[in-house]
């Protein structure tokens, strides 16, 4: 059957189809015995039926299939062209026969049953390749890994058929699991839906499954994350399929599962903005990305690229990356005019040449220096960078007719603890007194933590996981926002375009995330169980940290936009900051003055900024083991003494 190519088909279905209208007239006349008169109709209506049905199959293109690798495409296929061929030949027993060759009409009992019974044994012999690709495939062996589907749906049926399609994978497929209660006790694919996701330790125990794979490409990161603890709770691996619109685009395959990923336990949705309403914004005219080498300003230029800009300037300080990130922007296919800048926003009289030369319609400002704990150590080089380097593009911008200007702000500005978000808002309050004063649409916007970019704690626990351990983590009530670099990006994007000038926008982020549960989450991807494999310390909160942190100062007025999950923030005090004192700052920060110095006219011209000041003390490490929480199991934090006479706390079950 394996060698069986079209032109056999094609001799099979000669010989099927000439043979169905004798066959139908022996039932029809419960014989060979017809009359003279049938027989002749008979013999004329196989010879020229038979044609017929081959020329309409060949219309249809059945005889240019892979049979061996047919689907559901390939079955309509051959039941339209039977059906077009069936009405045809009707057209001959009815009309052709009797009215051109003077013979008698075919009986309508057997023109239907034809219609039906060709349609059969045309399909016979197809199904039969079909069938025997399927059982030529190897079998399972006694090594092969037996695996739970979540999710019994669209997503479910298709990784069941891949790996019944790959069994070199060695994945078995054992059954479903599925919160939709219409579907318990049926089967898919001959395989039970064995009952709620809440039943997998049960079916792990009772069907010997080794591995968990997640079908649920639009399941929120709550569900992931119950399955994975599920999992993880009953000793299995937990992977994953790739998303919705892969599913659509029929690419999920074996080799498409994934590990779960961080940004599938994100506790809410993902936030998606549509790309399509601000497309006015980049399109047809000059953009200019600073810090374009880093996490945010890397898939700015990647998703401005899709918005078809006339030119998008890649500027940033270090050669490396702005290679990278070009490089890979021209191997996207035919996009904008590409214009690599090494450049440091900080010299002014370069960032003013750049502006002469290129004149951007927009700007999107992503260069900064971020780490708190090194800018509470480099105050001066934190007031330069984040501070100068945005007044001199704000200045270029509006000597040099910018219409949109984006400033990407941070969560830490609000309340600061440390001259990162000190800085960041003097940096607010420059694009908006240019705002203000100009009538400029100049905006800035504010979001938490960025999920595996540069220096987050992301990739710092994955480096930490793989080395063994520890995984450290300040403190136990440390809380932080998160979210994915496409969600930033496309906030950064969305505000240029809501901006009317001066405000803050920001991202409904939902609820702050324990950094010790994203911790514990990412040690349970990786298959370990804390206390067992793998340490959790902490540490202590460092220079400048904060507990908690906040998106809006007291005077602030927050506002919805068009965008459901985006808000304005308005100053309500409708004043502008002192110029002159950003000035000086600027100024004692070019001449390396004191870090107190530095602090003091920071708090100056942020009231709110604590000065150094901790809101809890650091903890001692002078000695002890730290006691830690297994899995799954419910925590709450105490402090003991150590045996260097400190205290350290840690996870209480």
């Amino acid at each position: 059957m394996r060698i069986l190519r079209n032109r056999y088909l094609l001799a099979f279905d000669v010989i099927l189809l000439c043979a169905v209208p004798p066959l139908l007239y022996a039932l029809r006349f419960e014989g060979a015995e017809w009359g003279a008169a049938n027989a002749a109709t008979a013999r004329w209506f196989t010879g020229t039926a038979t044609p017929v049905y081959l020329l309409v199959m060949f219309a249809f293109g059945l005889y240019r299939r892979l049979w061996r690798y047919a689907s559901v495409a390939e079955l309509k296929r051959i039941i339209v062209a039977g059906g077009t061929a069936s009405i045809l030949c009707a057209l001959l027993g009815t009309y052709v026969l009797p009215t051109m060759l003077g013979l008698g009409h075919v009986p309508l009992s057997i023109l239907f049953t034809y219609s039906l019974l060709s349609i059969a044994v045309v399909t016979a012999p197809r199904l039969s390749l079909r069938i025997s690709g399927s059982a030529r495939r190897r079998g399972w062996s006694e090594t092969d890994r037996r695996v739970l589907i979540a999710g019994a749906g669209t997503a479910g049926e298709m990784v069941l058929r891949e790996l019944r399609r790959n069994h070199d994978v060695g994945l078995v497929p054992i059954g479903f699991v599925d919160d939709d209660a219409s579907k318990w006790g049926l089967h898919l694919s001959d395989l039970p839906i064995f009952g709620s996701l809440d039943r997998i330790p049960q079916v792990v125990e009772s069907e010997a499954v080794q591995e968990i794979l997640i079908a649920m490409p639009r399941a929120p990161g709550a569900v992931i994350r119950r399955v994975v603890k599920l999992g993880f709770d009953a000793g299995v691996k937990t992977r994953t399929v790739p998303g919705f619109f892969d599913i659509l685009a029929q690419r999920v395959s074996v080799e498409s599962i994934r590990e779960v990923q961080i940004e599938d336990l994100l506790r809410r949705d993902v936030v998606q903005t549509d790309l399509a309403a601000i497309s006015t914004l980049a399109s047809q005219g000059t953009v200019l990305v600073t810090g374009a080498g880093g996490s945010i300003g890397s898939e700015l230029c990647r998703q401005l690229h899709a918005l078809a800009p006339a030119k998008l300037v890649v500027l940033g300080h270090g050669e490396n990356p702005i290679f990278d990130i070009v490089n890979e922007l021209r191997g996207l296919g035919p996009g904008p005019e590409l214009c690599p800048v090494i450049a440091d926003v900080r010299d002014h009289d370069r960032v003013m040449r750049i502006f002469d030369e290129f004149r951007p319609r927009a700007v999107f400002h992503a260069a900064a220096h971020k780490h708190v704990p090194l800018m509470e150590q480099n105050a001066c080089e934190a007031i330069t960078n984040n501070v100068l380097g945005t007044a001199n593009l704000v200045e270029a911008s509006v000597a040099f007719g910018t219409e949109h200007f984006v400033l990407i702000s941070t969560d830490k500005a609000v309340r600061p603890t440390n001259v990162m978000g000190a800085s960041k808002r003097v940096a607010e309050h420059v694009v908006h007194n240019a705002a203000v004063k100009h009538g400029r649409n100049f905006v800035a916007v504010r979001f938490g933590n960025v999920l595996g970019s540069q220096g987050s704690v992301v990739p710092t626990f994955v480096r930490q996981i793989k080395a063994g351990g520890p995984v450290t983590v300040t403190d136990p009530e440390m809380r932080r926002y998160f979210m994915t670099i496409p969600e930033a990006v496309q906030l950064v994007l969305q505000a240029g375009a809501l901006g009317k000038g001066g405000e803050l926008f920001m991202l409904d982020m939902g609820e702050p995330v324990k950094i010790v549960d994203l911790a514990l989450d990412m040690i349970r991807l990786s298959g370990l169980e804390v206390g067992e494999d793998i340490e959790i310390e902490f540490t202590g909160m460092r220079p400048g940290e904060k507990l908690y942190e906040e998106m809006f100062f007291s005077h602030e007025i927050a506002e919805p936009t068009h965008h459901p999950k985006i808000l304005r923030a308005r100053n309500g005090q409708q004043t502008l900051c002192d110029g002159s004192s950003i000035a000086r700052l600027i100024e004692a920060a070019r001449s390396g003055a004191d870090q107190r110095v530095i602090r003091a006219m920071l708090q100056e011209l942020v009231p709110d900024f604590t000065n150094g000041e901790q809101p809890v003390a650091p903890l001692d490490q002078s000695g002890g083991t730290l006691r830690l929480v297994p899995a799954g199991a419910r925590h709450e934090t105490h402090t003991r003494r150590t045996s260097g006479g400190g205290t350290q706390r840690a996870l209480q079950p």
